[in-house]
C-alpha cells in the first residue's frame, strides 16, 4: 500500500525529467530536419544544373549542330569524326540522364524523410505542450530537473524516516505490551 503511495507521487517526477528528454530530442530531430532541407536543396540545385546540361546536349545532337562543329576542321574522313562526336555526346547524355534519374529518387526520398522528421517534431511539439501544461497545473513552472530531483530526495528521505520511526514504535510497544517471564 505504502509503495503505491510513493510510485503515485513520483510519477510526476519521472514525466517532467521525461518531458526534458524529450525537449532534448525535438532538438535533435530538427536539426536533423533542417539538415535534410539542406541536402535537398543541394539535390535540387543539382539536378537543375544537370536538366540544363541535358538541354545543351539535345542542342549540340541536332545533325546541324554536329556539322557546325567541324566547320572549321577540314578531314578527309568528316564522317567519322560527326559520328565519333555523337557518340561522344550521346553517352554523356546518357550519363547525365542516369545521374538525373537517381537525383529524382534521392530528391524523393529526401522528400518523404522530411515529412517524416516534421511530422517527429510536431508530435514531439505536442507532447512538451502537453508536459508543460502539466508542470503548470503543478505549479512547477519554475521547476527544473535538478531541483525536481533534490525535492523527490527530500521526499524519499523523509518517507524513509517516517517508516523507520514508525517501525522503531512498533517494536517498542510490542515489547512494553509482553510481561517479564520470572521463574518461580
Amino acid at each position: 500500500m505504502k509503495f503505491s503511495k510513493v510510485s503515485i507521487l513520483l510519477i510526476p517526477l519521472v514525466l517532467t525529467f521525461a518531458s526534458n528528454l524529450y525537449a532534448q530530442d525535438s532538438q535533435s530531430v530538427v536539426q536533423i530536419a533542417e539538415n535534410l532541407r539542406t541536402l535537398l536543396h543541394d539535390v535540387q540545385t543539382e539536378e537543375a544544373d544537370l536538366q540544363a546540361r541535358a538541354q545543351q546536349l539535345d542542342w549540340d545532337l541536332r545533325p546541324e549542330n554536329i556539322e557546325r562543329y567541324f566547320a572549321g576542321t577540314g578531314s578527309t574522313r568528316p564522317e567519322e569524326l560527326r559520328e565519333q562526336r555523337r557518340r561522344l555526346l550521346q553517352n554523356e547524355k546518357d550519363r547525365v540522364l542516369a545521374r538525373l534519374e537517381r537525383l529524382a529518387a534521392s530528391r524523393a526520398r529526401l522528400e518523404s524523410s522530411i515529412a517524416a522528421a516534421d511530422a517527429e517534431v510536431y508530435r514531439q511539439s505536442a507532447e512538451n505542450t502537453t508536459s508543460m501544461h502539466f508542470k503548470r497545473m503543478l505549479g512547477a513552472q519554475h521547476l527544473n530537473t535538478a531541483r525536481l530531483m533534490l525535492i523527490a530526495l527530500a521526499f524519499m528521505g523523509i518517507m524513509g524516516t517516517l517508516a523507520l520511526v514508525a517501525v522503531v514504535y512498533w517494536r517498542r510497544r510490542s515489547r512494553m505490551g509482553r510481561a517479564p517471564v520470572t521463574a518461580p
